[in-house]
């Protein structure tokens, strides 16, 4: 398994838990941040002005998670 950026936050959330601290402290919106949680990790991100670098950056990072 890995994260792609199509990934809805939903299923991101509960894949990996630690994944609610990370989007946090990048200003993503996340179930524990109390904001509605539809759409993909690409979508909440370019809705915070990420550009498709950071996007690719977001994957790697949560990817590290899984391993």
């Amino acid at each position: 398994m890995s994260i792609k950026k199509e990934i809805f936050i939903e299923d991101l959330v509960e894949q990996i838990p630690e994944s609610v601290r990370y989007l946090k402290e990048k200003g993503i919106r996340c179930i524990i941040c109390g904001e509605p949680t539809w759409g993909t990790l690409e979508e909440a991100a370019k809705e915070k002005n990420f550009t498709d670098k950071d996007i690719e950056k977001f994957v790697d990072d949560l990817n590290k998670f899984l391993k």
